[in-house]
């Protein structure tokens, strides 16, 4: 399986602007410049883009490590913060709450830590990869 999404830029880094296009068209020329990563622009810009790739992908991970437990997933939520300084990503946070019926939390968080360092995005990404999790009872 292959995917794909089309990066085009037009002008210089600070004046110019670019847009993104997913295969799915899900990101359909979305707006991304300098304003967008540095400061308060309005659209979208890589680092964001890899935050919502980590956070989707990580979910799914844990989900599939629950499932295959056997336990019942009410519901998974996970904000991810890429932490990007001096043009480098030099870290990704993942927090993650979760409504998961009959489990322990030392089960859940081995299953946090076990997804966090096995999802596909955790693998491809270079740099420290945390993370914290809470568990709420049903």
């Amino acid at each position: 399986m292959k995917r794909n999404a089309k990066a085009v830029w037009v002008g210089s880094i600070k004046e110019g602007e670019g847009n993104l296009t997913t295969e799915s068209n899900v990101l359909n020329n979305t707006q991304y410049s300098f304003k967008t990563r540095f400061e308060d622009g309005n659209g979208t810009n890589p680092e964001e883009l890899i935050a919502a790739a980590h956070a989707g992908c990580f979910t799914m991970q844990l989900a599939a490590y629950l499932s295959e437990g056997g336990y019942s997933i009410a519901s998974l939520e996970t904000k991810c913060d890429i932490n990007f300084q001096n043009g480098n990503v030099v870290g990704s946070h993942l927090s993650v709450i979760g409504r998961v019926d009959d489990i322990s939390t030392e089960a859940f968080q081995q299953h946090v830590k076990k997804a966090e360092e096995n999802c596909p995005i955790s693998k491809l990404l270079n740099t420290e990869i945390t993370s914290n999790a809470t568990l709420v009872q049903n």
